[in-house]
């Protein structure tokens, strides 16, 4: 099994800021705004928090409520009424898809998604981000792929998945489904500190603190994007890396690191077949 660390939701380019940790330590990747949809933020009801309300306060107004989003990957089925027959599902496609597929990512392969988060409150009626507190990178979701298609292969075949933004693009070779498997895919709705990547009193983001096991000894295949050692620092327990900002899945063969399942189970993420 391939494990996929995919980069999605709000960030500084894509929204202009990072999604909510709530008060109650509740958290929702926000989906990144796309002008070539239909469907709205204020479309959509998390926990009890409307999107479209959440983008326009945190923005100060630059993403509107009625503004399209792209809601991609798409793991939750309270997001909106489901045929039946939905499963999780994700799309890919230009240089991303090409490394997925350069990379031989097939079904089996995992996706954990991870993004940019800030704790926020409540501050005259409007939700704002905390002071003194900073971005960081968080595991968020997960999805097993279970079949790989091609979108102009299977538009006619796959009514359930019309909704979805990759349905809505011109004809592309490249235009990619990842379809989960029954039950291989969620997400986590509360922060935690061991789905935490970004490394504590790091100076940004993308200075991630990892399990020691991460590390590429001895000739092990490198996560991809990160084959500079430079990125690399050994610490005691851990390892110090300074993820990659461009690129956005970075693949690790876990065959060569098989502390990865036990290290999956300790961010609460167990497998369907899996003990």
């Amino acid at each position: 099994m391939q494990l996929i660390l995919s980069r999605k939701g709000f960030d500084s380019s894509a929204g202009g800021v990072p999604s909510p940790i709530f008060p109650d330590g509740r958290i929702i990747s926000l989906p990144i705004p796309d002008k070539r949809t239909d469907l709205k933020y204020n479309n959509i009801e998390v926990n009890g928090h409307n999107l479209g309300r959440i983008v326009d306060h945190l923005t100060n107004g630059k993403v509107q409520p009625d503004s399209s989003l792209h809601l991609d990957p798409d793991l939750n089925s309270d997001h909106l009424p489901r045929s039946h027959e939905w499963l999780p599902l994700f799309g890919q496609t230009g240089a991303a898809q090409g490394h997925l597929r350069n990379q031989s990512v097939i079904a089996g392969d995992l996706f954990v998604f991870f993004g940019l988060f800030q704790e926020v409150e409540i501050r005259n009626g409007r939700w704002g981000f905390r002071k003194n507190t900073k971005p960081k990178h968080l595991i968020w979701g997960w999805l097993q792929i279970g079949e790989i298609v091609k979108v102009d292969n299977i538009k006619d075949q796959l009514d359930w998945a019309s909704y979805h933004p990759h349905f809505n693009r011109a004809e592309d070779d490249n235009n990619t489904l990842y379809i989960s498997t029954r039950d291989g895919a969620g997400i986590f709705e509360e922060y935690s500190e061991c789905r935490q990547l970004t490394a504590p009193e790091a100076p940004s983001p993308t200075h991630w603190g990892l399990p020691a096991w991460f590390f590429p000894y001895e000739s092990r295949p490198v996560l991809t994007y990160h084959g500079k050692m430079d990125r690399w620092q050994r610490k005691e327990e851990n390892v110090l890396l300074k993820s990659a900002s461009r690129g956005q899945e970075f693949i690790l063969q876990t065959e060569h690191y098989p502390e990865a399942k036990s290290w999956l189970s300790g961010i609460g993420l167990t497998l369907p077949g899996s003990k």
